[in-house]
């Protein structure tokens, strides 16, 4: 069909659409434009932010995303080649839960199997299992809400999946060596241990993006955050105990310090947050303290941390004030949800008692003192002079004590030699740390550039904090706002977080363990490599950018060849034994038969058979851990019937002998009965009980099961 023709016959112009000169810009982009500022108006009105900042936002969120995702595969690859875990068993995934590990997973065991939740909820509350015939609050006492939430999602997805009739796990049949029989093995998260590890390493792939934006916010720098993930990543081993260990307590609480220790550096960079901010904070603090009881030491280093920079000046005392606050409420919160577990005498809440007396009359205590260095010194003297009276006073006044920490005391420095602290000297995780630890760090460069950040802290802040010092005090009433308090002093954040490391150095050195909270903040400083303010000598950013890629390329030789001997472990879980006894006690004892023997072996029974215990490996508890050597007597050289009398006390049944605890170990005094010799010197020198009953327990004991590991005693029942 052709054009149609004017009047004069020919076509008529066709009258082109023209873009106004004001929108300045072609067709082509005049839509994408008014969406842009569209946009642009959104994020500004809403998030208070310019679009640009809102677009870096989003690059550094799915960078941390990216991050997070990729430390979960890590750990859930690490793990799968180790153990063959998809491919075992339900009874060879719990036997692959060792001492603690299996104890706390047989509460979750136990509550995903229960009828309902508040039968569930029952049990934890009135525990008549673990410590027989005692019933106890294990809620109170094992810090089990990991197990609660984790049961609880379980019991949603498996209801979930139900209800629209999905397969939530796969299962075969696993044909095993050496003519042992087949078993079945299930992975999906139907599977209940296959659901809670991944919810442990999901938890800790979330860790690792706050790891990244911690770096990239304490740096100021992207490229700060990804140092820090690809330091964690080449000292991995060193960093990190989750991938061997997921029911631990600090696999649960660790996350939420990284959390806690970023908004704290964000608090005290801004050093005016708002209420939502501090609850956020608290919030944290509780989610760090109901897993795991040893957080409170952890922040008591976190306040001692948090008083040095006020006496330096980088925390105004408002500020100190508001954030012992957010800590005592946090405690309070959790004594409360742990039944009164976490003591208001600890050393903990003395410190936070007692900084908060000094800040709050520090013009009146002080008032002699008018210059800030004397001061200074005045008040941080006078904090530590307050913290341990208060400690000891408290404890006195509650009749509380930390015995656990004082025996890991006497453990480190030889002091009061006992039977208790000899155990503790005897765990390899109690221990100093090795040499080669220090090593490994040395090799990826970690603690060598620690060493050149923390050596630049101290120049960039010394001359400062002296001249701050040297100038005589403002009182408080005197000044309109007390963050005008110290103005020439910033960067308070950097030097919190340099006497945090200078913390967790002092104790990983003195206890290994804790080397988790040491290498994540070596990693987390290193990010400081790339801080503009720290660095800026190096001339500009590509001078800057070049040494820091020449840094990590040389980190990278070693660093690559640690992931690569990660994900070299390689090996397939088997105890035969271990479940022979295990089957033997599910199918030939009553239900209701009470156990004592090792504390890991304990805590498989309990996890596997459901069988009643007496003793088991959490040793938080001073009067389990006289339980637990009162069961130990059996490993000791006392004469047959003393030991006896002990299992009778404790109304055990049946007493499981195993060689190994009894035999000499690699480690010079660390078997039982010469840890036995430190405490029990009348029968030093004789022959361990426990070998003369594996040569032959009667006529005391009767042998109701044996294979190459274990020796299952039938404990008489006592006469009248």
């Amino acid at each position: 069909m052709g054009a149609k023709l004017d009047d004069s016959g020919n076509c008529p112009r066709v009258k082109k659409f023209s873009v106004p000169s004001e929108l300045g810009a072609p067709r082509s982009s005049f839509v994408p434009n008014i969406f842009l500022n569209d946009m642009s108006s959104f994020v500004e009105e809403n998030l208070g932010i310019s679009m640009r900042a809102f677009l870096n936002l989003g690059v550094t969120l799915l960078i941390a995303l990216l991050a997070g995702i990729a430390h979960w595969r890590h750990l859930d690859g690490l793990f799968e080649n180790d153990r063959h875990f998809s491919h075992l068993s339900t009874l060879e995934k719990e036997m692959a839960f060792r001492t603690e590990m299996g104890f706390y997973y047989s509460y979750y065991k136990n509550y995903i199997e229960s009828p309902s939740i508040t039968s569930g909820l029952r049990f934890f509350v009135n525990d008549h299992l673990s410590e027989s015939p005692k019933v106890i609050n294990a809620l109170k006492r094992f810090n089990l809400y990991p197990e609660i939430v984790i049961g609880n999602l379980q019991r949603t997805y498996t209801g979930f999946m139900e209800f629209f009739g999905l397969p939530s796990k796969a299962c075969y049949d696993v044909h095993r060596v050496n003519d042992a029989s087949p078993v079945e093995g299930c992975e999906g998260l139907g599977d209940p241990a296959y659901f809670y590890v991944t919810c442990v390493f999901v938890l800790n792939g979330l860790m690792m993006s706050l790891l990244f934006l911690y770096g990239t916010y304490l740096s100021s720098s992207r490229l700060g955050g990804l140092v820090s993930v690809l330091c964690f990543f080449f000292n991995h081993a060193e960093s990190t105990r989750v991938v061997w260990t997921p029911p631990l307590r600090e696999s649960f609480s660790y996350p939420f310090f990284v959390m806690q220790m970023l908004m704290l550096t964000y608090i005290i960079r801004n050093q005016n947050p708002g209420r939502k901010v501090l609850a956020a904070l608290g919030v944290c603090n509780i989610l760090f303290m109901l897993p795991w009881p040893t957080s409170q030491y952890i922040l008591l280093t976190q306040v001692a941390c948090l008083y040095a920079c006020y006496v330096m000046g980088y925390i105004t005392p408002s500020l100190l004030k508001r954030l012992i606050a957010v800590h005592m409420a946090a405690a309070s919160v959790c004594s409360v949800l742990l039944f009164g577990n976490t003591s208001p005498s600890s050393l903990y809440a003395s410190a936070l008692l007692a900084a908060w007396v000094v800040v709050s009359f520090r013009d009146i205590l002080f008032k002699d003192y008018p210059h800030g260095g004397q001061r200074a010194l005045v008040q941080g003297f006078t904090w530590f002079g307050l913290t341990v009276p208060l400690k000891w006073t408290l404890s006195a006044v509650l009749g509380t004590s930390d015995v656990h920490i004082s025996h890991v005391v006497s453990s480190k420095f030889n002091l009061n030699k006992d039977f208790i602290s000899m155990m503790y000297s005897c765990v390899d995780e109690y221990d100093y740390m090795e040499l080669e630890t220090i090593l490994g760090y040395i090799k990826t460069l970690l603690l060598p550039l620690n060493l050149i950040i923390m050596g630049f802290i101290g120049l960039k802040t010394g001359y400062k904090v002296m001249n701050y010092l040297k100038q005589p005090t403002v009182k408080e009433e005197e000044t309109q706002d007390d963050t005008e308090q110290v103005p020439d002093l910033n960067n308070g954040e950097v030097v919190f977080n340099g006497l945090q490391l200078l913390a967790f150095a002092v104790l990983a050195v003195m206890v290994m363990k804790l080397k988790v909270f040491l290498a994540p903040h070596m990693c987390i400083m290193a990010s400081l490599l790339c801080s503009r303010p720290l660095f800026n000598w190096l001339g500009d950013r590509s001078k800057h950018h070049m040494v820091i890629f020449w840094v990590l390329s040389i980190m990278a030789v070693q660093g690559v060849v640690n992931i690569q001997k990660q994900r070299e472990i390689g090996g397939d879980f088997r105890s035969p034994a271990q479940e022979e006894l295990l089957q033997w006690i599910n199918t030939n004892t009553p239900t209701d038969a009470v156990f004592g023997g090792a504390a890991p072996t304990m805590a498989s029974v309990l996890l596997s058979t459901r069988r009643p215990i007496v003793n088991h490996p959490h040793d938080e508890d001073p009067g389990q851990r006289e339980r637990t050597k009162m069961v130990y007597s059996m490993y000791s050289r006392k004469p047959v019937m003393e030991a006896m009398k002990s299992l009778m006390e404790l109304k055990v049944d049946y007493f499981i002998l195993e060689n190994t605890w009894c035999f000499p170990r690699a480690r010079e005094g660390c078997s039982l009965p010469e840890i036995w010799d430190v405490e029990d010197v009348a029968n030093r020198g004789k022959p361990p009980l426990c070998a003369l009953l594996s040569a032959d327990p009667q006529p005391h004991f009767r042998t109701a099961f044996e294979n190459k590991v274990f020796k299952v005693l039938q404990v008489p029942k006592p006469t009248r």
